[in-house]
């Protein structure tokens, strides 16, 4: 058997296989079970890496907008481009975020207690809360796109779960955005 038969027969669970890979990654980089000391300590690569990842973050929000643009116009292979850009530009910015993460830790909030409790905390949790359940609704819409012909895709649970994916990675990107903004522009 083919593995696109392998993941038509078990979608769910090449998702949810996928997902927690990948949830275990960067939970274990944030609560430091990741060994930071085993990897390279690279100085601007460090300081650069939270810029770059709302440069990332930037690039993702536009190519989700432009696939969701893509799809309502029945552009399926730009949608299809579209979506594999947002999933490789969100990729890269997981990579920076655990090496980062693994090395330094997770950034301390540097401005006044009152904006942290009022402010910061509401907004990173309902960012990452999102972002973990985006993880599985991501990968599994790919299983799917990549297990089953265009003409198929309708028939399936993709263009729900896609429509979902989508809404909620647009909004947990813009959070991450200003979560970037309260830890280094702001504060």
């Amino acid at each position: 058997m083919d593995v696109r038969a392998r993941v038509r027969d078990r979608p769910a669970a090449v998702a949810a296989l996928g997902s927690l890979l990948a949830l275990a990654l960067v939970f274990g980089a944030v609560l430091g079970a990741v060994p930071g000391d085993a990897l390279p300590r690279v100085p601007a690569l460090l300081d650069a890496v939270p810029h770059l990842n709302a440069a990332l973050s930037l690039g993702a929000i536009a190519t989700v907008v432009a696939g969701v643009r893509a799809i309502r116009r029945g552009d399926v292979a730009r949608h299809r481009a579209l979506m594999l850009a947002t999933t490789a530009l969100f990729a890269l910015f997981l990579v920076l975020y655990l090496y980062k993460v693994a090395v330094r830790g997770p950034a301390p909030f540097p401005g006044p207690e009152a904006a942290y409790r009022l402010l910061y905390l509401p907004v990173l949790t309902v960012h990452v809360v999102l972002a973990v359940v985006c993880v599985p609704l991501v990968a599994y819409a790919l299983a799917l796109a990549f297990a089953h012909p265009v003409a198929e895709l309708p028939a399936t649970r993709h263009p729900t779960v896609g429509r979902a994916a989508a809404t909620l990675w647009l909004v947990s990107f813009a959070l991450g955005l200003a979560v970037y903004a309260l830890l280094y522009l702001l504060y």
